[in-house]
């Protein structure tokens, strides 16, 4: 999908980099371990400690990526079609701009299916994926319910809503269905799952969040019990999860997919608490953005592009040093009132370090426009190559924790 002087080899191939990044961080580790004192058993590593581990092996590397494959590892989309072998569009796009990943969907787009039609079709489609580059994140959003990407209309196991889950309030009932969940997506090769969603159910006539049965409860303890159990469901199948969406929509009472949403007299720190409590037990894997406003946190930008919300209180008050992906940007609360540069820029600034496209129109020119975007603010200072990098190296951290294939 894009402008093709924009890719860079440099002298050492991305994958060769990542190679070389691996064995310093396996030094990284040991050291680690050495210097805190701990005698962790190989599997005893909590995401944090693995994290900060790879971090650390990847900075001491003396060689790095050009410019652009750092960028590159900032972009994650959507894409039509239900294959992904040579000669198709995708494939052409993951050799020439090496983003961080894709996501995957079940709906059609103007009639034509997007990426999911029945297991067989989608595990082949992942293998192709993969095969074009093989350290892709390969993302859904399979939450459950109404949300399940991979649902029994395409030939997968039925699934039950968070609501569902968080009314039975038990969390081994939970852990079954989300370990189920996780078989599914891990069979096919996903690696990633947008979920579990924590917001908590402040509204339960919310379009987007309470009224499709999105969240566990009204009461934080349960979204943290519930969303733990789910976790580690899915951890003991080999997928990651990505906390949603943060610093909590469940309070809103409109759609942040069609427009502005405020949430300034509806919103409380209650919201933070799953957040919160799941970072400080060392369960989250990644978490994403809300495309909320919130006057009280920020008095000028939704959170997507807030640095107050994102570095202030997602970082430095909760502690979160890992993966930030922004919820989709082409969504209207975005679009409607930031043009696609200001957005990108502001996004970046706040402290996201993938910023996420469903590309539902299937743009060609995307994911470069998104590159030479960030690459021309860095080369004119306005985002310093510092900024870049610690996004290059939080994502290439959670990829070496991730599954392919």
């Amino acid at each position: 999908m894009q402008n093709r002087e924009l890719r860079a080899s440099g002298p050492l191939s991305r994958r060769r980099l990542l190679g070389l990044s691996g064995a310093a961080a396996l030094g990284a580790v040991g050291a680690l371990r050495a210097s805190q004192g701990m005698a962790l058993a190989a599997g005893e590593d909590g995401p944090q400690v693995v994290r900060r581990a790879v971090v650390a092996g990847i900075a001491a590397d003396s060689a790095g990526p050009p410019l652009v494959e750092k960028i590159g590892q900032m972009v994650l989309t959507g894409f039509t079609g239900l294959d992904a072998g040579p000669g198709t569009a995708i494939a052409s796009q993951l050799a020439n701009y090496g983003q961080a990943g894709v996501v995957l969907f079940d709906y059609p787009v103007n009639g034509v299916p997007r990426n999911i039609s029945s297991p067989p079709q989608l595990k082949a489609l992942v293998g192709e994926l993969l095969a074009a580059e093989p350290n892709l994140i390969v993302a859904c959003d399979e939450e459950g319910g109404l949300v399940a990407r991979l649902d029994d209309s395409h030939g997968f196991p039925a699934t039950v809503s968070e609501q569902y889950l968080g009314t039975i309030n038990d969390p081994s009932v939970t852990y079954s269905h989300a370990a189920q969940m996780g078989a599914t997506l891990a069979s096919m090769g996903i690696n990633l799952n947008f979920a579990p969603v924590v917001d908590v159910n402040v509204n339960p006539n919310n379009p987007i969040i309470g009224s499709l049965g999105r969240s566990f409860s009204a009461d934080p303890d349960i979204v943290t019990s519930m969303a733990e159990a789910f976790i580690h469901g899915m951890h003991d199948n080999g997928v990651l999860c990505t906390l949603k969406h943060f610093p909590g929509h469940g309070s809103s009472t409109t759609d942040s997919h069609l427009g502005f949403v405020n949430v300034t007299n509806t919103w409380s720190a209650a919201e933070l608490e799953p957040f919160r409590d799941i970072i400080a037990d060392g369960l989250a894997d990644a978490v994403m953005t809300a495309h909320i406003f919130n006057a009280n946190l920020d008095p000028q930008y939704p959170a997507t592009l807030s640095y107050k919300t994102i570095t202030g209180i997602l970082r430095e008050q909760l502690g979160w040093d890992g993966v930030v992906f922004s919820d989709a940007m082409e969504m209207r609360a975005i679009t409607d009132n930031y043009g696609f540069e200001q957005a990108i820029v502001l996004a970046v600034g706040a402290g996201v370090d993938i910023l996420q496209y469903g590309n539902d129109g299937d743009d060609p020119t995307l994911v470069g426009r998104v590159i030479e975007t960030i690459r021309q603010h860095v080369v004119s200072g306005a985002i310093p190559e510092s900024r870049i990098d610690e996004s290059y190296l939080r994502v290439q951290a959670l990829k070496k924790r991730l599954s392919f294939g």
